[in-house]
């Protein structure tokens, strides 16, 4: 009996995980985040012993290289993929037609699209027979490439070869409806829960073995990021990329603008730490880092080398121009906003003009430490004597020598200093 009784409850459990089917949702561009989101989505998957892994997609494109990766994840699971392009407007453009190709069951909702699946850094060929150009040859190489690895797997899943290779070659894209006419999906569904039903008693083909999916009553578990991935994300964005950026550079320059202000410093140095980190995962211009080194190099040479505000502004200029050069929106899928640069190109010329103000204003001033900050300030004259004269300035007696004679009680102005001697001359009265 108790055989039987343990036989029973093993029945029990392996039906109810059976029936788990485990759910995840990204939206943004294709990068290091979303590669390691899926590591995550595929491990609780087996973990809860998941029937399927449903990934709610919604991508501009993104990093070729992240794609592959989550790619060769999704083709080498044990559990089936259901790439699901939602909500209602999303689209799985660039390098999600590839995820899209990829899964094992693709589903979209009404109003979304894919398509435009061009290697678009290397750009369109246009000029690939002309006089044998090596450019051409590169644009050549990558469209093949990339053909051959979306027909590939097209051919995988049974999917249509013709229009995949025209996503890639022409930039085409498509709506739901007319993906579902070509056989480039399998369900259109307006949400989760339909899409869910929609896939009850469907057959699909994994490692080559066939399963029939029951989602009859199966419990949706669903997949957070988690702070990891979600601050991976964050630094895979260029904009966030480029604000740390902007605030190691300011946060370093009123470093160096107030020694021992400390705040400023650290948290210029931690931001500066987390930038390089964004830059090392995101493929960047190199051309553009340079200018904006520059230009950090020459807005903190103001700080120590007066310039009038010349090589802050300069600095300034440069940083702009390195900032728009920086990224390739193309092949991120999204880049740094224009507004964030302009912002910072409006802050910038307003500090350097602030700053060059004071410049001006602390060279316009009279000296207010040591002798010189006597010059030019009236002094009384209280004796006479066959040298010169004594005045009283600030306090102090001070020996004087004047080449218009003056009277003992007489205010005159200091013209210069000689030694301990004052060259003096008569106040003229008002």
């Amino acid at each position: 009996m108790r055989l039987i009784f343990f036989f029973f409850i093993f029945i029990v459990n392996t039906s109810i995980f059976a029936s788990n089917i485990t759910h995840f949702s990204y939206e943004g561009a294709i990068n290091p985040a979303s590669n390691t989101f899926v590591k995550k989505a595929i491990s609780h998957a087996n973990e809860q012993n998941s029937q399927l892994i449903i990934f709610e997609l919604n991508t501009p494109g993104g990093l070729f290289s992240s794609t592959r990766d989550m790619i060769s994840q999704i083709l080498n699971s044990s559990i089936p993929f259901v790439v699901y392009v939602s909500p209602k407007g999303a689209r799985a453009a660039s390098a999600g037609t590839y995820i899209l190709y990829a899964s094992h069951i693709a589903a979209m909702t009404q109003g979304s699209n894919v398509g435009a699946a061009t290697p678009v850094q290397m750009g369109m060929i246009q000029d690939k027979n002309k006089n044998n150009n090596p450019l051409s040859t590169m644009k050549t190489k990558a469209i093949n490439d990339a053909t051959a690895y979306i027909e590939s797997l097209a051919k995988l899943h049974g999917r249509n070869i013709q229009w995949a290779q025209k996503s890639v070659t022409e930039g085409a894209s498509i709506d739901a409806q007319k993906a579902l006419e070509l056989g480039v999906i399998n369900f259109v569904a307006n949400d989760v829960q339909k899409l869910i039903q929609q896939l009850d008693q469907f057959e699909v083909e994994v490692n080559d073995k066939t399963l029939k999916l029951d989602t009859n009553n199966a419990t949706l578990l669903t997949v957070e990021e988690g702070f990891k991935i979600k601050l991976l994300s964050y630094l895979s964005n260029p904009n966030i990329a480029y604000i740390l950026m902007l605030i190691a550079m300011y946060g370093i320059f009123f470093e160096m603008m107030n020694p021992g202000s400390i705040l400023p410093g650290v948290t210029g140095v931690i931001s500066g730490a987390l930038a390089l980190y964004a830059l090392n995962i995101l493929p960047f211009d190199y051309a553009g880092l340079l200018l904006i080194l520059i230009g950090v190099g020459l807005m903190a040479a103001e700080v120590f080398v007066v310039g009038f505000g010349v090589l802050g502004m300069g600095g300034v200029i440069a940083f702009v121009f390195g900032s728009l050069i920086l990224f390739d929106e193309k092949t991120l899928g999204v880049d740094i906003s224009l507004s964030l640069i302009a912002a910072f190109a409006v802050v910038s010329v307003v500090i350097f003009i602030y700053l060059l103000k004071i410049i001006i204003q602390e060279r316009d001033q009279k000296a207010k430490t040591g002798t010189e900050q006597m010059l030019g300030t009236v002094a009384t004259v209280v004796k006479k004597n066959n040298n010169g004269y004594k005045v009283a300035i600030h306090s102090e007696v001070w020996n004087a020598l004047s080449q218009e004679e003056v009277q003992v009680g007489q205010e005159v102005i200091v013209e210069a200093i000689k030694g301990l001697t004052l060259q003096i001359k008569p106040k003229k009265k008002e």
